[in-house]
C-alpha cells in the first residue's frame, strides 16, 4: 500500500480496526492506490542521487593507479604508492564522515529536500574539477570535496523517502529499489572508465560488449592561463581524467528539478507545529538507543570493511592477471616495440639524459601504452562486481518486504559472503581473468546488497527527530570513516606479506584474508541486532 504521511493516521486506523487487533502491529490488506506525480518525483531525484552517489565513489579504486603514477611518478609497490593510495581513500572518508556527521544534524534541522539537493551539486562539480588536478594534493583535496557531498546525500535521501512512504511494506520496496541504482551508477562508472580508455588510446569504443563505436577523440584537458599557477598537465588526453570530469553529470537535471522538489511531509508538519525537537548526537547514547547506536555502527563499518578492503581493490588485481599481462604485452608489440623503445633510448641518451632518467622516460612511455589497456580490462571486471551488485539489491527490496526478521534477512547476504569473498580473491584473483569476473559479480550480489539492507533497517530505529543524526552516525562514523580505511589495511598488508609474489596477487591474498575476517564479525554481530519494535516509523523516543 502506498499512502502520503498526510494519510498515516487513516493507515493506523485500518491497521488497528481488524478484530482481535489491538495495535498497528498487523496491515490491512487494502489496495494500495497508485503513486501521485509528486512521489513519482521524489523516487526519481533519490535514486538519481542514489546512482551517482555510488558513481563518483566508485571512481576512485578505478583511476587511482594511473592517477598516482602521472601526477606523483610513483610505481605500484612501492612505500610511496601504498601510502598515497591510504591517503586518498582515507583523508576523503575523515572529511566526509566528519561533514556527513554535520550533514545528519543539518538534514534533522533545516530539512531533507534541501540538504540533498546541494550535496548532490557538491560532489558534482568537485568532480568535474578533480580532472584538472595537476598535483596529488589537489587530487586529495578535492576528493574530500567528493565524498562529504557522497556522505551527506545517503542520509538526506534516505530520511526523505523513508518520511514519504510511511506504510511499511511499500517503504519497504521503495527504498529497495530505489538504492539498487546505486550499483547501476557502479556499472555506469565501469562503462564511463572503458569508454574513456578507448577514447584515450584512439581505439574503437566497446559498449559493454554488445556493439562497437568508431574511435573518437575528446578535446584536450588544460587549465587555462589565469590558473597557471596550479601546475601543468601532463597528459591532456588521460582516460582517468575524463573519467572523473563525468562526474558533473547529476547536476545538470538537478537544476531542472529543484524547484518542483517537496519537503518531508512528517519533519514539515512538526516544525510548522513547534513539535520538532532539536537533533543532538549525545541523544544517540541515550539508555534507550546506545546499543543499537553502537551495534549498527559497528556492523556498517564491517559492511563497508568488506567493500573497501577487498572489492574495491579489483582494479589493483586485475594487473597481474594472465590475461591482462597478455594484452599489455600484445599492446607493446603494436606501439611500443623493442626497436621503438632502443630508438628512444638513443634519442634520450644524445639529449644528455642520465641513465636513470632515460629509464623513467621510457618506463612513462610504456605506461601510456599499458594504461588503457589496463583500464579497460579493470573497467569491464567492475561491470561484473557492479552488475551483481544489482542483483543483489533487487533481492534485497523483494526479500525486505516478505522477510520479518531484519536478522535473518541480513544472514542471507552475509552466510554465502564468508566463502565466496576468500575464493575469489585468493584463488580467482591470483589464476584467472574469467573465473575474477564470475567471483567479482557474486561477491557484488552479497556485499553490495547489504548496503540496501542498512538503508532500510536504519529509519525505524531512530525518531524523526534523530533520524537523520542517527542515519549519519552510523553510515559515517563506522562506514565512511571507519570502514573505508580498510582499504589502506588491506594495501598496507600486501606490502608486509610474507608470499613471494608480484603486488598485484600480494594485494588480491591480503584482500581474501580481511574480506573472510570483516564478514565473519558481522555474521557473529548479527545475533545481537535489534529487531524494530513496529513497521512503523518511530515519530518519538517512546515509540521505539
Amino acid at each position: 500500500m502506498l499512502v502520503s504521511c498526510s494519510d498515516t493516521k487513516r493507515y493506523v486506523q485500518c491497521a488497528t480496526s481488524l478484530p482481535g487487533v489491538s495495535g498497528p502491529s498487523v496491515i490491512a490488506p487494502f489496495k494500495p492506490p497508485r503513486l501521485t506525480a509528486r512521489e513519482w518525483l521524489v523516487c526519481a531525484v533519490a535514486a538519481w542521487g542514489f546512482l551517482f552517489d555510488s558513481y563518483e565513489l566508485l571512481m576512485l579504486p578505478l583511476i587511482i593507479r594511473p592517477a598516482l603514477m602521472e601526477l606523483g611518478g610513483i610505481r605500484p609497490g612501492s612505500p610511496e604508492f601504498t601510502f598515497w593510495f591510504g591517503m586518498l581513500f582515507y583523508i576523503p572518508a575523515i572529511a566526509g564522515g566528519t561533514f556527513g556527521l554535520l550533514g545528519g544534524y543539518l538534514t534533522d534541522r533545516f530539512g531533507r529536500q534541501r540538504i540533498l539537493t546541494a550535496s548532490i551539486m557538491l560532489y558534482a562539480i568537485s568532480s568535474f574539477l578533480t580532472g584538472f588536478a595537476t598535483t596529488l594534493t589537489m587530487l586529495l583535496v578535492l576528493r574530500c570535496l567528493v565524498f562529504i557531498g557522497i556522505c551527506v546525500e545517503f542520509v538526506a535521501a534516505v530520511a526523505w523517502l523513508a518520511e514519504f512512504f510511511p506504510e511499511p511494506r511499500r517503504r519497504e520496496a521503495v527504498l529497495g529499489t530505489t538504492q539498487a541504482f546505486s550499483s547501476v551508477g557502479g556499472l555506469l562508472v565501469a562503462l564511463a572508465g572503458g569508454v574513456a580508455s578507448s577514447l584515450a588510446s584512439g581505439r574503437p569504443i566497446e559498449i559493454l560488449g554488445w556493439f562497437l563505436l568508431p574511435p573518437m577523440a575528446l578535446p584536450p584537458i588544460g587549465l587555462p592561463d589565469l590558473l597557471s599557477f596550479l601546475g601543468h598537465i601532463d597528459n591532456p588526453h588521460a582516460d582517468w581524467r575524463y573519467t572523473l570530469m563525468s562526474g558533473l553529470l547529476p547536476a545538470l537535471p538537478l537544476l531542472l528539478v529543484r524547484p518542483f522538489l517537496p519537503e518531508s511531509p512528517p519533519w514539515l508538519e512538526k516544525r510548522r507545529t513547534g513539535r520538532l525537537g532539536r537533533p543532538s548526537v549525545a541523544a544517540l547514547f541515550s539508555p534507550k538507543l546506545w546499543r543499537t547506536t553502537c551495534l549498527v555502527t559497528g556492523m556498517f563499518m564491517l559492511s563497508f570493511a568488506a567493500a573497501f578492503g577487498a572489492m574495491l581493490q579489483a582494479p589493483q588485481i586485475v594487473p597481474g592477471l594472465p590475461e591482462t599481462r597478455a594484452a599489455v604485452a600484445e599492446a607493446h608489440g603494436k606501439l611500443l616495440s623493442a626497436q621503438d623503445q632502443a630508438s628512444l633510448r638513443a634519442q634520450f641518451a644524445a639529449a644528455g639524459f642520465s641513465e636513470d632518467e632515460i629509464e623513467q622516460r621510457v618506463f612513462a612511455e610504456k605506461r601510456r601504452v599499458a594504461g588503457p589497456v589496463e583500464q579497460g580490462i579493470a573497467a569491464r571486471v567492475t561491470t561484473f562486481q557492479e552488475m551483481g551488485g544489482i542483483g543483489g539489491r533487487c533481492a534485497l527490496a523483494v526479500l525486505a518486504v516478505w522477510i520479518v526478521s531484519r536478522r535473518r534477512l541480513l544472514r542471507f547476504f552475509l552466510i554465502p559472503a564468508t566463502v565466496i569473498l576468500p575464493m575469489t580473491f585468493a584463488w580467482a584473483g591470483t589464476t584467472s581473468l574469467p573465473a575474477f569476473e564470475s567471483g567479482l559479480f557474486l561477491a557484488g550480489f552479497f556485499i553490495i546488497g547489504q548496503f540496501s539492507f542498512w538503508g532500510n533497517y536504519l529509519p525505524r530505529v531512530y525518531p524523526l527527530h534523530l533520524r537523520g543524526t542517527g542515519e549519519s552516525f552510523a553510515a559515517n562514523v563506522g562506514g565512511r570513516m571507519l570502514g573505508s580505511c580498510f582499504a589502506a589495511l588491506t594495501q598496507w598488508l600486501a606490502a608486509v606479506l610474507p608470499v613471494a609474489a608480484a603486488h598485484p596477487a600480494r594485494v588480491a591474498y591480503a584482500a581474501a584474508g580481511v574480506a573472510f575476517l570483516v564478514t565473519l564479525a558481522n555474521l557473529i554481530a548479527s545475533r545481537w541486532l535489534p529487531e524494530p519494535a513496529s513497521g512503523l516509523l518511530p515519530e518519538d523516543a517512546q515509540d521505539l
